[in-house]
C-alpha cells in the first residue's frame, strides 16, 4: 500500500476552502484526471486506498466504541461493584443520595398506602385487620429502602466506571492519531460525497431533532436520565436552565458552520436546505 497516496487523498478531503466552491473545483479536477494518460492506474490505486480507508475506519470506530463499553461493564462487575458493596453495606443507614430519591420513595409509599385504604373502603380488605395493613406498609417500606439503597450504590458504581471508560476512550484517541486522521478523512469524504438533497435532509433532521420545536421534551428526558444515572438531584431549575440555553448555543454553532464552511464548500446544498426548510 502506497501511503503517500493515502496522505494525498486525506489532504484533498481536508483542503481549506477558497474563493472557488468545492463543487466547481471537483469538476475541474475530475476533467483533468480523465485527460491524464495514467488515469486508469491512478483510479485503481485510489480504489485500493479508499477500500483500505473504509475498512480501517470501520474497525477503528468499532474498537473505539466497544472497548470503553467492555471496560465499563467489567470494572463495574469485578472491581468497583464488590468494593462499593462492601463499603456501602457497612453503613446500612445510608439509603438516599439526594432529596429527589427521597421524594420518589415517599410518593411511591404514599400511593401504596392510598391503594390499601381504597381496598379497605371497597371491602377487599377487612377493616378489622389493621395489623395486616401495618405489616404490608412496613414490608413495602423495607422493599423501597432496599431498592433505593441499591440505586444509590449503583449510581456510585456508574460514576467510577464511567470515569474509567472516559479515560480509556481519551487514551485511545491520543495513542491512535493516525487511525483518527484516517477516520476524519473518511467522514469528510462520506459527508461531502452526498448529494445536495441528502445534505439538506440530514441538516433539517439534525436541527429539528436537537434544536427544533419538540426538542426540549427530549432534552428533559435525557437530562433526567443522566442525573438519575449518576445519582445527582433532579433539579427542575437546572433542567429548565439547560433546556433554555444549550439548544440555543447548539443552534448558533450550527448556523455559523453553515455560514462559514458549508456555504463555501457546497452553496447548492445550502440553497436546497433553505428551499426545503421554507
Amino acid at each position: 500500500m502506497k501511503y503517500w497516496n493515502l496522505k494525498k487523498i486525506k489532504q484533498s478531503s481536508l483542503d481549506k476552502t477558497g474563493i472557488i466552491p468545492r463543487s466547481i473545483s471537483k469538476i475541474f479536477y475530475k476533467f483533468k484526471k480523465e485527460l491524464d494518460p495514467n488515469a486508469e492506474i491512478d483510479t485503481l490505486e485510489e480504489f485500493k486506498v479508499s477500500r483500505y480507508q473504509t475498512v480501517a475506519s470501520v474497525k477503528y470506530v468499532i474498537f473505539l466504541l466497544i472497548m470503553p463499553l467492555i471496560v465499563n461493564q467489567l470494572s463495574k462487575s469485578f472491581i468497583f461493584g464488590p468494593c462499593v458493596n462492601y463499603f456501602w453495606n457497612k453503613d446500612i443507614h445510608v439509603i438516599f443520595l439526594n432529596q429527589s430519591q427521597e421524594e420518589r420513595a415517599f410518593a411511591e409509599l404514599q400511593r401504596f398506602e392510598e391503594k390499601l385504604h381504597f381496598e379497605i373502603l371497597i371491602g377487599q380488605i377487612n377493616q378489622d385487620s389493621s395489623s395486616l395493613v401495618y405489616n404490608r406498609i412496613t414490608q413495602k417500606a423495607l422493599d423501597l429502602a432496599a431498592e433505593y439503597a441499591e440505586e444509590s450504590s449503583q449510581a456510585i458504581k456508574n460514576i467510577l466506571a464511567d470515569v474509567l471508560s472516559c479515560g480509556i476512550f481519551i487514551s485511545i484517541l491520543i495513542s491512535s492519531k493516525r487511525q483518527l486522521s484516517i477516520l476524519k478523512s473518511f467522514i469528510n469524504e462520506l459527508i461531502y460525497g452526498l448529494s445536495d438533497t441528502a445534505k439538506a435532509f440530514l441538516i433539517i433532521l439534525f436541527t429539528d431533532m436537537f434544536v427544533g420545536f419538540h426538542s426540549p421534551h427530549g432534552w428533559e428526558v435525557i437530562i433526567e436520565a443522566m442525573l438519575r444515572h449518576f445519582g445527582l438531584p433532579e433539579s427542575r431549575d437546572f433542567i429548565f436552565v439547560f433546556i433554555s440555553t444549550f439548544p440555543v448555543v447548539l443552534d448558533t454553532i450550527f448556523k455559523y458552520w453553515i455560514f462559514r464552511y458549508l456555504n463555501r464548500i457546497s452553496p447548492s446544498a445550502v440553497a436546497t436546505y433553505h428551499n426545503m426548510n421554507e
